[in-house]
């Protein structure tokens, strides 16, 4: 399948960013590639804050020592404060983190050691040492479940974070070992306020699934005969959360304080909306409500035969506890399935589209998490939209500019592209509209025909189908990723500051890309007619419900 996908021809192939490339390649133009290294300065320098702060401004400035003392009772009242909230838990957490840094630590050692034995220096990551993206990561893996979240954050949101670090916490995976199920069950007694059997006939010992938030079982409900899955918070995650969350934002509090710069940068409002966002995915209440949400908007759009999402089960469900119905179905990657339940892939690919193009602006939220594990053609061939955890909410005018420029990358017009950044970039300076479209315009160009030797290289390959398939979605995912973190740094270079619903928005359709590459290569997602942009479907939803 993957190789009679291929054409030799460039558009075919890339439906939607038809001109992509891999950052080791991206040095083709000599013009482009001197911008791009002081771009990747400006990013390092990020990390020297004091050093650059000392030479804008004397720290032992009289007027710099006066805003020191006025806001110093307030930080030693915050830092008191959290301290009093966070408890014993803080001194566990402190413990377990020594323990990672440890164990990250020593291999750190065994690495360097291994390069002090090569004719080759010292490599950039391990100067850096547990600085570095890739020992950072590793650190933020072994801390689990905050660290872990935070690390996604970080990958999520390229206009607030040095690009090596957004690059390398693209790989933070959150996998955790399972719960023992006797804890599973006591926590279930303990939410459903009755024995477990006179809801559930059974409730599956082995997980379906263990992340470091939660833990997912297979049930079958007493009565109904329904089957279901219960998705059910770990023991102790919110101690952990509340104690971690709490000593990120001192941190950040000490850094604003010692460093103003910072402020500047709403390192204190970043930390507090990762914070809000933590503490969502722990409420399976929020979570309930974004399923319903979306139900509602599925029912009010004529949509419930080709979409759904599972279904709430209320009275088995609590803060901690969420029992939803269970989907069977197959991810949109998985090809060979896919083609044995429908004939046409894709057209289960466009009515995908359709539905989540619609929630945009026609749903309270949309989902902001479209991975293949939580988007799935089902056994009936309705497209299922699964795990609500991540959502997200966008404004009319951010989606508007979104759509200009979204239209904008399918008919290369670098000025329309320019000035839809520009209309979605917070910035206090005038901005050359011209010389902004010519650099955006030679990122483009400059990467136009890579696609074409991977796709090729791809089909000569002697092994298996899938193996071919997914090769070609491994390296397509590092194009994608290059490719937006390098409109980010152009557009950073220019004071644009973008909201994170644009990182958020840019995600799925880089997810929706991957799709549409293996699902359907002919298809181009901005410009095929049988896709609707949300702008012609706001009204109807919300007609439907008011």
């Amino acid at each position: 399948m993957a190789v009679s996908a291929v054409r030799c021809g460039r558009l075919p192939i890339t439906p939607f960013f038809h001109h992509h490339r891999h950052p080791l390649l991206l040095s083709s133009g000599k013009d482009y590639s001197l911008r791009r290294r002081r771009l990747n300065n400006r990013g390092s320098k990020r990390l020297i804050f004091s050093a650059r702060y000392s030479q804008a401004q004397d720290p032992f400035s009289s007027r710099r020592l006066q805003d020191t003392l006025e806001t110093l009772p307030k930080l030693v009242e915050d830092i008191v404060q959290t301290s009093i909230n966070t408890g014993p838990r803080g001194a566990l957490r402190l413990a377990q983190g020594i323990q990672a840094f440890l164990g990250v630590g020593s291999e750190w050692l065994a690495d360097v050691s291994k390069s002090t034995n090569s004719s080759v220096g010292l490599p950039t990551q391990l100067q850096l040492g547990l600085l570095s993206p890739l020992y950072l990561r590793r650190l933020f893996e072994r801390m689990g479940a905050t660290y872990i979240k935070l690390g996604q954050f970080i990958a999520s949101a390229p206009t607030l974070f040095p690009p090596e670090y957004v690059q390398e916490f693209q790989n933070c995976f959150d996998r955790a070992p399972a719960v023992p199920f006797e804890h599973i069950q006591k926590i279930l007694r303990e939410e459903l306020g009755r024995p477990i059997d006179s809801v559930y006939e059974y409730v599956d010992s082995t997980p379906i699934a263990s992340a470091s938030i939660a833990q997912v079982h297979g049930a079958r409900l007493r009565g109904s005969h329904e089957d279901v899955v219960i998705k059910v918070l770990k023991p102790g995650i919110e101690d952990v959360l509340v104690a971690d969350l709490n000593f990120v934002y001192v941190v950040a509090r000490i850094l604003e304080f010692l460093n103003p710069e910072f402020s500047r940068t709403s390192l204190v409002g970043i930390v507090k909306d990762i914070r809000e966002s933590m503490l969502e995915e722990v409420d399976f209440y929020k979570e309930a409500a974004n399923i319903e949400s979306f139900r509602r908007y599925l029912e009010a759009m004529g949509l419930t035969q080709q979409a759904t999402a599972p279904k709430v089960y209320q009275y088995c469900s609590t803060q901690r506890v969420l029992t939803m119905q269970r989907l069977y179905g197959v991810p949109l990657t998985d090809l060979d399935s896919i083609t044995s339940l429908v004939s046409n892939p894709e057209s289960s690919l466009i009515t995908a589209l359709n539905v989540w193009f619609g929630s945009l602006l026609a749903c309270e939220s949309f989902h902001a998490d479209v991975h293949a594990g939580n988007l799935w053609l089902l056994r009936d061939g309705r497209i299922g939209f699964l795990d609500f955890g991540i959502v997200g909410r966008i404004s009319p005018k951010t989606w508007a500019a979104m759509e200009v420029f979204l239209a904008s990358i399918a008919t290369e017009e670098y000025e329309s592209m320019a000035s839809a950044l520009i209309e979605m970039g917070a910035t206090n300076k005038d901005i050359d509209a011209e010389a902004f479209a010519r650099d955006l315009e030679k990122i483009f160009l400059s990467i136009q025909d890579l696609d074409t030797e991977i796709v090729v290289a791809t089909a000569r390959e002697t092994t298996t189908k899938a193996t071919a398939v997914s090769a070609n979605l491994v390296v397509d995912e590092r194009q994608m990723n290059a490719l937006f973190l390098d409109v980010v740094r152009v557009s950073e270079s220019y004071g644009l500051r973008f909201p994170r619903e644009f990182a958020l928005l840019m995600k799925q359709l880089l997810y929706f890309d991957r799709y549409t590459r293996l699902l359907a290569p002919s298809l181009n997602m901005l410009q095929d007619q049988r896709i609707s942009i949300v702008s012609n479907r706001r009204s109807k939803y919300g007609d439907g419900v008011n």
